[in-house]
């Protein structure tokens, strides 16, 4: 494991699917104060969305379907981002679950806090760290990718 810290000024990626939208902006108004300490990123229309409500800086990606999920989770592998606020759907299936599936488990293998709905959100953004730097543990996976790489080799040589 080594220790990554996280800075008092985090990056949170703002996400919602499409029937949480509306609670997402809402949540960002209510919150807008403690939010714009921060840098902000989100998804394409979610990102525009909670920039207009609120009138802060969202840096936007491409939509979810698009590849923006795949972009967010991109950014918390670089350790670029710090925490992800998902109001994600269960109860509906969409043609990119698969994305969504890689963003949670990439969020949770980097360390990350991850709020998928209301609740969670509202407990992380009056945690203590929230305004101030947070050591985390962050598993060192060299020795699995060189183990999986030499491998690898046995096998295409054995061909």
């Amino acid at each position: 494991m080594t220790k990554e810290t996280m800075k008092k000024k985090k990056t949170i990626a703002l996400i919602a699917h499409d029937h949480l939208k509306e609670a997402l902006v809402k949540w960002c108004v209510e919150n807008r104060d403690k939010l714009q300490k921060h840098f902000l990123c989100g998804t394409g229309t979610t990102a525009r969305l909670i920039s207009d409500a609120t009138g802060l800086h969202v840096e936007g990606y491409k939509s979810g379907p698009l590849g923006g999920d795949q972009q967010i989770g991109a950014k918390v592998a670089e350790g670029k981002i710090d925490m992800l606020i998902f109001f994600w759907d269960p109860l509906e299936a969409l043609p990119h679950d698969p994305d969504v599936r890689a963003l949670l488990r990439i969020a949770v293998v980097y360390d990350i806090p991850v709020a998928t709905n209301r609740a969670t959100a509202d407990f992380i953004m009056t945690s203590f760290y929230i305004d101030d730097e947070y050591e985390r543990d962050v598993q060192d996976f060299t020795p699995v990718i060189e183990k999986e790489c030499s491998t690898e080799k046995i096998i295409i040589s054995e061909r």
